[in-house]
């Protein structure tokens, strides 16, 4: 496996392969990480994998200066999940000077999670067009988990006509149902202990959905007040079609998703839905 820090490396590097697959990521990588890097092997000959914290999707008040960075561990576990590159460029290589041109994003940008980080997702799409213009891939997987994030970044590959196909995989949970993720690591002890009843919160939705429950109002709003009682701030609980837009009662195919804070991180989740 080779670590490549330059944007010149790296596309020497890709001039000579073919059939590559990619999957971009900030590091302080976790089992949901490395089961991405594992389905992606299985679509292509070849996998790159960046590591890099994006600046441009962090709001001025946000964990951008102590968002975890753990190249050599991540580079171990890479390694060990047969990845054949690690692309882990520092933020001058990717931004030598301001970047003046940006994604432009459509209304959905700006709801759910867009509506509580003004500027996150063209801050995502904006370094994702460019990483796919650096590594060139054939696929790119995402996971589910950033479900508003997989559904923008779709809709840019299709709008821009991108020769990427797009992998999405499953949610990756602890075993007592919390989503994996980077951010989990902030968490004190209490709040570990807390944190699973945000998915509790999204199944219970889901369970009265299954049962018969269409009031889907109703259901938000009893789900943020039981959150909120535990001591969740809650940015919101939305049920959607898969799209993401505004769900009826004659919708099918339906997505719960929720963003709250237990102190001073903030978690996200969601869990899809299927109706008889």
């Amino acid at each position: 496996m080779q670590i490549i820090h330059s944007i010149r490396d790296m596309r020497a590097w890709r001039a000579l392969h073919n059939d590559v697959a990619f999957v971009p990521t900030m590091g302080n990588l976790h089992a949901g990480h490395l089961a991405l890097v594992a389905a992606a092997r299985q679509q292509a000959r070849h996998v790159v994998v960046s590591i890099f914290v994006n600046p441009l999707q962090f709001g001025v008040n946000e964990d951008y200066s102590r968002y975890p960075r753990t190249l050599h561990q991540d580079a171990e576990l890479l390694q060990q999940a047969g990845a054949d590159v690690v692309f882990a460029p520092d933020v001058t290589e990717i931004f030598p000077v301001p970047q003046s041109y940006h994604i432009a994003l459509p209304p959905l940008a700006d709801e759910l999670c867009g509506a509580f980080r003004p500027g996150h997702f063209q801050g995502v799409a904006t370094i994702v067009m460019k990483l796919f213009n650096i590594v060139q891939p054939r696929l790119a997987a995402f996971g589910k988990k950033d479900y508003q994030q997989l559904a923008i970044i779709r809709g840019m590959v299709a709008d821009f006509a991108l020769p990427v196909e797009l992998l999405a995989g499953e949610t990756m949970r602890a075993p007592d149902g919390l989503a994996l993720s980077s951010r989990n690591g902030f968490l004190n002890d209490d709040e570990r202990r807390t944190a699973p009843q945000l998915h509790a919160a999204l199944s219970d939705i889901k369970t009265g959905i299954l049962l018969g429950a269409q009031d889907f109002t109703q259901l938000e709003r009893h789900a943020a007040e039981q959150l909120a009682a535990n001591g969740w701030q809650v940015d919101y609980v939305a049920i959607r079609n898969s799209q993401l837009a505004i769900a009826d009662a004659d919708t099918k195919q339906l997505v719960v998703l929720a963003a709250a804070r237990l102190g001073q991180t903030r978690l996200i989740d969601n869990l899809e839905i299927e109706r008889p």
